[in-house]
Parts: C-alpha cells; sequence; structure tokens
C-alpha cells in the first residue's frame, strides 16, 4: 500500500520557524529508533530542498567524501576539493552556502563515533556565525551526551530541541484503514504509536497473522527489535534486558525485581530512572500518591510493543528457533484476550484527559490500589480530577465486554465503595464504565467505548513551502 506522511504538524512547524525564522540556529531532532525522525525531516526538505546525510559505521575519510558529494548536489563544486579533516569540510559549508540554506546530518552519533572532534568543531563555527543546521540521532543516550548534557560542546547552541513521540492511537485508523475502532484498539494493543511498526503491519486485517511473521518467526524484522532498541541506549543493555524482561512477565514492584535478579534494590535505582527516561518503563502510583513513596510504585512495559515482545516472543525464544511456530502462535491467539484487556485499560485511561465525560474536563487519569479505611483491598482502573472541581473525582472500570446489567451493577458498586478510599473520601465522585466490544446506551450511567478512546486525528492542514 502507499504510506502517506501522517501527522507532525506542529514538529514541522517548529522545525521551519527553527531553520528559516528571524533567528535560524541549531536544531536537534532524537527520539528512539522507528518513530519516523528521517521521514519528518523528508518531509521538511521535500518543502525546501537542503543537503541531507546520513551517517553510517564507515571511517572519516569516507564519511567526509560522502557528505561532500551530497552538498555537490546543491552547491555545484563543493566536492571537488579533498577534504582532509572535518574542520575544512565544515569552514568551506559556511564560506559558501546561503545563509538560508540548512545542512541535515541524520544519524549524527554515527559521525561522531568516527570523528568525536566534530561536535567541538561545530560548537566553533556556530559561535562564529549562528546559522540553520540540523542533527539527528536514535540514540538518545548519546545525543544528550552531544547536546543536551551540560558538559556537552554543543550545550545551550541549539534553538530548538524536539524529542520525537509516537503518534497518538486515532492516526492508526487512517495509517491502516481500518474500519472499525475496535480493530484500531487490536492493532493498538501490538504496535503502539511506532508508525515503522505500522507500516511493516499495513496489509494483515489480524494483527496476530502479522506478529506472527514479523515478531515470531524467527526471520521477522521484529524478532530481536527489543536487543536493537537497548544497544542504541543503554552501556549495560544485559541488566536493562533482564528488568524489561520480569516487568514484562509480571514482576510490577522494585523489590521483587531485586529478589528476581538477586541483587539489591538499591543497586537498580539507575537503571530503573534510565529505563524511565528513555520511556521504555512507566512509574505507576495511586492516586493521591506521589512517586517519592516507593513502596507504593509500580513499573510496567511503556510501550505496547514492548509489552507483547517480552510477554509472547522471549519466552519462547528456543521453541521458535525449533521451529515451532504455529504452536506458539496457537498459544498467544489463546492468551490474547487477557492481553488485549490490559492494553485496553492503559488506553481507556489515556484518552481521559482529552474527552470530555460526563460534560467536564479532567485531568489526566490513573489507577487506584490500595487498602480501603476498613481495611479491604480494593483497585480502580480509573480515578481523574476534575480540571475545574479539583473536589470532583472521576472512577471508572475497564471491561473488554459487559452487558447493560454489568454496566449498572459496576456503575452502582464504584459509587458505594469510591467513599471508602482514603485519598477519595469527602469528595464528589463521578462513575464511568468503558466497554470494548458490544458497548450499549445505559441509561443513567456514563458508558465509553472504543470509539470514544480511539477518536478522530484532525484534518490535515496544507502548509505551503515558505
Amino acid at each position: 500500500m502507499l504510506w502517506r506522511f501522517l501527522d507532525r504538524t506542529d514538529e514541522l512547524e517548529r522545525l521551519h520557524t527553527a531553520l528559516w525564522g528571524k533567528a535560524p540556529g541549531l536544531v536537534c531532532l532524537y527520539g528512539r529508533r522507528r518513530l519516523g525522525k528521517s521521514a519528518l525531516l523528508r518531509a521538511l526538505i521535500e518543502q525546501r530542498p537542503a543537503p541531507y546525510y546520513v551517517g553510517d559505521a564507515r571511517e572519516a575519510g569516507p564519511q567526509r567524501a560522502a557528505l561532500a558529494a551530497e552538498i555537490g548536489r546543491h552547491l555545484p563544486g563543493f566536492d571537488t576539493a579533498d577534504y582532509r579533516d572535518w574542520d575544512a569540510l565544515l569552514a568551506q559549508w559556511w564560506r559558501l552556502a546561503p545563509r538560508e540554506l540548512p545542512l541535515v546530518l541524520d544519524e549524527f552519533p554515527s559521525l561522531v563515533a568516527s570523528a568525536p572532534e566534530l561536535p567541538s568543531l561545530l560548537q566553533k563555527h556556530l559561535d562564529r556565525q549562528p546559522r540553520p543546521f540540523v542533527v539527528c540521532g536514535s540514540s538518545q543516550r548519546m545525543m544528550h551526551g552531544l547536546v543536551l548534557d551540560a558538559t556537552a560542546p554543543l550545550y545551550g547552541r541549539a534553538t530548538e530541541i524536539l524529542r520525537l513521540q509516537p503518534l497518538e492511537i486515532a492516526w492508526l485508523r487512517r495509517a491502516l484503514r481500518l474500519r472499525t475502532a475496535e480493530a484500531v484498539v487490536e492493532h493498538y494493543a501490538l504496535w503502539g504509536g511506532v508508525p515503522r511498526y505500522w507500516q511493516l503491519a499495513a496489509g494483515h486485517r489480524d494483527p496476530l497473522a502479522a506478529a506472527a511473521r514479523l515478531c515470531l518467526d524467527p526471520l521477522g524484522v521484529l524478532h530481536q527489535e527489543p536487543d536493537r532498541l537497548l544497544a542504541d541506549d543503554l552501556q549495560d543493555p544485559a541488566r536493562s534486558s533482564s528488568v524489561l524482561s520480569l516487568v514484562g512477565s509480571g514482576c510490577h514492584r522494585l523489590t521483587e525485581i531485586a529478589g528476581r535478579l538477586g541483587v539489591p534494590a538499591t543497586s537498580l535505582s539507575r537503571p530503573l530512572a534510565r529505563l524511565v527516561d528513555l520511556g521504555l518503563i512507566v512509574r505507576d502510583v495511586p492516586f493521591g500518591r506521589t512517586v517519592r513513596d516507593t513502596k507504593r510504585t509500580l513499573y510496567r512495559l511503556g510501550d505496547p510493543f514492548l509489552g507483547f515482545w517480552y510477554r509472547f516472543v522471549e519466552p519462547n525464544r528456543s521453541r521458535l528457533a525449533m521451529g515451532q511456530l504455529a504452536a506458539v502462535s496457537a498459544d498467544v491467539r489463546a492468551a490474547w484476550p487477557q492481553f488485549l484487556g490490559g492494553a485496553w485499560e492503559q488506553m481507556a485511561r489515556d484518552s481521559v484527559a482529552r474527552l470530555d465525560i460526563g460534560g467536564r474536563r479532567w485531568r489526566p487519569a490513573v489507577s487506584w490500589w490500595g487498602t480501603t479505611s476498613d481495611g479491604v483491598s480494593m483497585q480502580f482502573d480509573v480515578v481523574a480530577e476534575c480540571v475545574d472541581e479539583p473536589r470532583r473525582v472521576l472512577v471508572g472500570e475497564v471491561k473488554v465486554a459487559a452487558t447493560p446489567t454489568e454496566v449498572r451493577a459496576i456503575a452502582a458498586r464504584l459509587q458505594r465503595e469510591a467513599p471508602r478510599c482514603r485519598e477519595l473520601s469527602g469528595r464528589t465522585v463521578e462513575v464511568a464504565v468503558w466497554v470494548l466490544r458490544g458497548r450499549r446506551a445505559v441509561p443513567g450511567v456514563t458508558v465509553l467505548g472504543a470509539e470514544d478512546v480511539v477518536g478522530q486525528p484532525p484534518k490535515p492542514v496544507a502548509r505551503r513551502p515558505r
């Protein structure tokens, strides 16, 4: 299928302003692999052509020659000189290139790996004469060390720093041309908001069939995807992979993770903080608590695809290597409803802040778990404060399927039990129920379904080159 560039309107606008606005300068674009950074840069320079070069693993000399050849397509004769070092090439660029013409270096960390002096040289030229320049990379660790860390040569030189995030769920419907919101939820539960995964899965109406080909099959392009993600950003991928594996298999507390690894809990503080910073793991705390409450903190995988991979691929690697793809695929299908339920619950929480529920707007939702005032263990799937009335809270439950009778019973139970929780006591409680399949209106109860959670992406706005 013909793949289209989706969303990123705000990012394109900010890039335009940073490169061709009143004060053009250095732009830093980074984020984990597969999010579409290169596609975003290509969309940018399709409107206003500029030299675009992707760094690789070659030594510095061949890379300088390749970059000079790319610049030569825009500045005839630039590649006729022999650039013996990076300073000479950058000096020639600063001397000959028009002030409004940016130079775009993708996979900048790969260039720096063969030329550690490059950031300092770039700093020198930018300090002498600021001009539009783009550095981009998938290794968030290296981009931090090159541009964002206070000790980095390029620290403070960037006029725009963009960390690309996954696409919202609404864009998946358009990307895969899915007919129903329920189908969008099923695909998003597997692929999350990573556009490259969407592209690879295009043409498969059955997400599990796509997963078998792309993930479960040892020949599949995503079979070793987490290994690549960790290699990009972590100096100790073995420890981080172990933590991700344990969280993906159901270990959500720090003490439990440390116990399974046989290490002190304190030794995991830095690896966990790094995984959280990369967005691979998320810290959850109950409504009304903060992350300082480490005893109540739970950890979960922050990316749906990683959740699927560590739940179904990692524990079955030996079986898959022995050719048992059909048997593992059958096991995945049997366990899929439970996995989908957990993913649907998180999608419901994520949707709260952008929806009008019960005629009101709500802050980002979390869950609540703990012991009530009378000593009973309890859990609520969705809890959120009202934007305009902090004493008013939304309390909800998320179900894959529920009849109208079950929905009424759930709503009555939520209304009855919520005031028993210390963090909700004395507040005005509104309740809602999310139902993925077979959602039906129930008088007197707010019921939300897949269509509400998925929503519609905004209509694209035509932008002319400036």
